[in-house]
């Protein structure tokens, strides 16, 4: 399995269902009495999720990665546990809904945590999964746009687990026994206009440095070359100072757009 820093995670899901959660409707989170929230990461979708759920619910966070755990933890009410998504440390049937969110893209058998997912969910399963082939980003600074496609069309090549499953993860529900299958797309809409949020400066400050493309400097030397890497990362790092400037004269504005699919299937 691939392993992610907060500050990535942190990143990338920041602001996801802020404000629009009709994606969600089908895995009936009134209902619920038990929720696992696996691969929860820094538990941004297990705060959604308890937020959403029943006044009686119980919900869970489950994560193998101590450190992400440590910062889900830092706030309170909610609780935790340390398993493995291929060997969930619940027994059969322990919840009334299992879900995930971008962790089947991360794994090279998806099928194995669909069926654990399964296994420990008396009624419901879910899955909440990008296609990172289909994400789209306009940006005032032209170079931004060019090369994020750049980076983003090298980083699908390289990656070694498929991070652009999206809806196809119906295939794995179906395969696993899962039935009465429903999905919805939600788009994850990242924008960045005045007045700056301090995120927005934290993003900028990482293009300028190069720290955000180096997240993925192995699946993009898998795709290319180190001296491609070397190169893309140097005119990476010159748009990022275009990006601080522009921003420094408020003239910044950028929108990015993530496609999400919300799969969810019924035990059988």
């Amino acid at each position: 399995m691939r392993r992610f820093s907060a500050e990535y995670l942190e990143h990338t899901r920041a602001g996801m269902w802020a404000d629009d959660r009709a994606a969600l409707a089908d895995l009936e989170l009134s209902s619920r009495r038990r929720v696992l929230d696996v691969g929860c990461g820094t538990g941004e979708l297990t705060r959604v999720l308890d937020a959403e759920a029943g006044p009686d619910a119980t919900v869970i966070g489950v994560d193998a990665d101590p450190d992400l755990l440590a910062v889900a933890r830092e706030e309170t009410g909610l609780r935790y546990a340390a398993g493995d998504a291929t060997r969930l440390p619940f027994p059969d049937d322990a919840v009334d809904l299992a879900v995930c969110q971008a962790l089947l893209i991360n794994l090279p058998d998806p099928a194995v945590a669909v069926g654990e997912l399964a296994r420990v969910s008396s009624d419901l399963v879910a899955a909440v999964e990008p296609d990172n082939g289909d994400v789209t980003v306009r940006s005032t600074v032209a170079a931004e746009e060019r090369l994020e496609r750049e980076a983003r069309e090298a980083y699908l090549k390289g990656v070694d687990t498929d991070v652009a499953l999206g809806d196809r993860v119906r295939e794995a529900f179906a395969a696993g026994g899962l039935g009465d299958l429903r999905t919805h797309r939600y788009v994850h809409e990242k924008r960045t206009e005045p007045p700056y949020a301090e995120t927005a400066l934290s993003s900028a400050a990482r293009k300028a440095s190069g720290a955000g493309l180096a997240d993925h400097r192995e699946e993009l030397i898998a795709a290319t070359s180190l001296d491609a890497y070397d190169d893309l990362r140097r005119r990476w790092r010159e748009m990022g100072r275009e990006v601080v400037d522009a921003i420094g004269d408020r003239e910044y504005e950028r929108v990015e757009r993530v496609p999400f699919d919300v799969t969810v299937g019924r035990v059988e």
